[in-house]
């Protein structure tokens, strides 16, 4: 992270980001083996990939896992993809690429399935058994490996650490255009002014929805998972309340290619995010927009450069408002 910040973080915000942020580089694959040797049983690896109807880029993903990270070099102990319901190719393709694949509804059948991805996380961790459990996206194009070793990296060379989100950048690529900053935007219209108003220790996190993150088994089996879209955001709020900022951390992996959303399932994301946030706040008795409850500025990301990662930018969030205008005396002195 770059030597300058603005002077409207949070300093617990600002030393976080120049102790937690990382680049996948910074721990070449063979300390991570090494690191993983000396941990014994507490450095086992799950991967998971949670997928519904990922057949054109599921096998891909699995592949280049099985190949680099299973084959080539032993970090991953286990690769399972978790279908949600499929009905094209996804089970068959991944399968084929090396990926162990479970149905959703065969995992805890005594409890009936729903819909969301949250349901297909919170499963997996009956179907995985890595004291490690990363989680990857199943509509990656373009994968890299340093998806997965740069968030497990940190979690096995620093056991003070429980959970590494990934950061990147997310170009917004439909129809043939490419906005390089325009994905994510679920990410800057909601998640993050949510952040930063009521949870501003977070307000670090590059892409806290990003779907790619590792934790520890311990940390996770204690959290609760929302079932839907809102998962990546309730699990990073309540791995602050759980554990506290300095156990997690942010590593930047490059450039995240994938889907993108139309207008109204990003509608639909939003709405299930703000609800998540909500159950929170409720929670925590945090609803009342006071000045001790809302943190009133906004923290945004550009890309320095390759080198230098990302550079944040604070904006002040105004809430004055004017009285109405029938309470002016000026107003009704005109008569």
């Amino acid at each position: 992270m770059p030597d300058q910040l603005t002077e409207a973080l949070l300093p617990e915000v600002e030393r976080w980001l120049r102790s937690h942020s990382w680049a996948a580089a910074d721990r070449p694959v063979e300390a991570l083996l090494a690191a993983k040797r000396a941990a014994g049983r507490a450095g086992s690896v799950s991967v998971v990939l949670p997928a519904l109807d990922e057949e054109p880029t599921v096998g891909e993903i699995v592949r280049v896992i099985r190949r680099e990270l299973v084959e080539r070099i032993p970090l991953v102990d286990e690769l399972v993809v978790v279908d949600s319901g499929s009905v094209d190719r996804t089970a068959e393709l991944a399968a084929a690429a090396g990926a162990r694949v479970v149905h959703r509804d065969d995992i805890l059948p005594r409890i009936p399935t729903v819909p969301g991805k949250g349901e297909v996380l919170w499963r997996s961790l009956l179907a995985t058994t890595g004291e490690i459990v990363c989680f990857i996206d199943a509509d990656l194009r373009e994968f890299d490996p340093a998806f997965v070793t740069g968030i497990v990296g940190p979690l096995l060379t620093d056991p003070g650490i429980q959970l590494v989100k990934a950061m990147y950048d997310r170009p917004l690529e439909t129809e043939g255009a490419v906005v390089p900053a325009g994905g994510g935007r679920v990410t800057e219209l909601v998640a993050r002014p949510l952040l930063n108003l009521h949870w501003p220790q977070l307000a670090g996190f590059v892409q806290p929805l990003g779907g790619e993150y590792a934790a520890r088994r311990s940390l996770l089996e204690r959290l609760h998972f929302p079932t839907g879209y809102g998962v990546e955001l309730g699990l990073l709020v309540d791995a602050l309340d759980e554990v506290g900022l300095d156990a997690l951390a942010q590593v930047d992996v490059g450039v995240r290619h994938h889907r993108h959303q139309d207008g109204q399932a990003l509608g639909r994301m939003a709405a299930t995010i703000y609800r998540t946030a909500l159950e929170r706040l409720d929670r925590t008795h945090r609803l009342k927009a006071a000045d001790d409850l809302v943190h009133p500025h906004l923290t945004q990301f550009t890309r320095a450069s390759r080198s230098r990662g990302f550079t944040p930018h604070t904006h002040p969030v105004t809430a004055l408002e004017r009285p109405p205008m029938l309470s002016v005396p000026e107003y009704r002195e005109r008569g």
